[in-house]
């Protein structure tokens, strides 16, 4: 539906502010559920864009359509249980993307099915209204399953630290940045790898959400 470059710049502003400030605001909430205020103490507990937004990552998400904000401070010691709380934290990120996925695809399939005949006759407003939800459904998703790969320093990499063993996993970060450095090469200079890493989940997942979208909207109808 786009109608060219600069409309679909000017649609991915919105949609990376809304999708990384969640995003990271997801993170600092369940770290403040848990225990540790650190987040809320240097002012990163909030959903204004400005505090979370980091250059690379925001140039990244408008040229590879994956990107990331700055991470939010997360202290483990006030944890009750460290591994667990760090994996919860972590989760809580990419899970918000899922959740703003679905509800994307869901609005895009209501007002679709609802407004049929208008959008066929052309109705501008809807149709920007459908581009933003299509384009907000796809970065959500993409940017679940780019933070869930376990690359430091994405969401992946810290969930592994309530999986593996600590002793393995201290010796994974001792690597840290070395793995972050190599895969953000790869992600720049081989765009098409990452597309086919994240296309190969992401697409089963969008078609998922599609069906099941599909069929709550038909309870209604």
């Amino acid at each position: 539906m786009f109608s060219g470059e600069l409309e679909l710049i000017l649609l991915m502003i919105p949609v990376m502010l809304i999708s990384l400030t969640v995003h990271e605001f997801s993170h600092g909430y369940i770290a403040y559920r848990l225990g540790d205020t650190t987040a809320k103490d240097q002012g990163r507990l909030t959903l204004n864009p400005l505090k979370h937004l980091d250059p690379v990552g925001t140039i990244m998400m408008i040229i590879a359509r994956v990107g990331w904000a700055k991470p939010v401070p997360v202290n483990p010691y006030f944890f009750k249980d460290r591994k667990k709380g760090m994996m919860l934290v972590s989760v809580a990120g990419p899970l918000s993307n899922i959740l703003m996925a679905f509800t994307g695809v869901f609005l895009f399939q209501a007002i679709a099915n609802s407004f049929y005949a208008s959008i066929i006759g052309g109705n501008k407003p809807l149709m920007y209204i459908l581009d933003f939800l299509r384009l907000f459904f796809a970065v959500n998703l993409n940017l679940a399953i780019f933070n869930l790969l376990p690359v430091p320093p994405l969401d992946g990499s810290k969930i592994l630290s309530g999986v593996l063993p600590s002793e393995m996993y201290f010796r994974f970060m001792q690597h840290e940045r070395t793995i972050g450095m190599v895969f953000l090469f790869i992600v720049i200079a081989f765009p098409g790898v990452l597309g086919s890493i994240l296309g190969f989940f992401t697409n089963p997942i969008a078609e998922s959400m599609i069906w099941i979208s599909n069929k709550l909207i038909g309870l209604f109808v």
